[in-house]
């Protein structure tokens, strides 16, 4: 997957916005205004994802190319590398499982709107 794949996915999500908050380097995607996922723009093999901490754990362990993300809390945030094995299908359940950590912290008020939303999205059910 590259830079250009990452954006439209990302955007794909309901109610995702992308701004470029850290720079002119850095394309960040939220959702109610939380980060779900940053893509550098001058290093594009790599892009960054919310985790469950004990998902976390788990992928570090089990994938070469899962890294706690650099400059962010590691207990939440992971470093995804685009150059390695991984294939764009979990790439993309990766996304969809950071954006489900936002939907989670967000208030109960906002959640039905999103959910609903997401029912007709071709990923969500997986």
């Amino acid at each position: 997957m590259n830079v250009e794949t990452l954006r439209e996915y990302c955007l794909s999500l309901p109610f995702a916005t992308e701004d470029m908050a850290f720079g002119e380097d850095y394309l960040l995607f939220r959702l109610h205004n939380k980060i779900f996922a940053c893509a550098g723009l001058t290093r594009t093999d790599y892009f960054t994802v919310k985790m469950n901490p004990d998902a976390a754990i788990e992928y570090r362990e089990k994938y070469a190319e899962i890294e706690p993300a650099w400059h962010w809390n590691k207990k939440y945030w992971s470093q995804i590398n685009l150059t390695g094995t991984l294939p764009d299908d979990f790439i993309r359940r990766l996304i969809i499982e950071s954006y489900r950590e936002i939907i989670i912290k967000l208030p109960k008020r906002q959640q039905p709107e999103i959910l609903s939303a997401l029912e007709e999205h071709p990923d969500w059910a997986r």
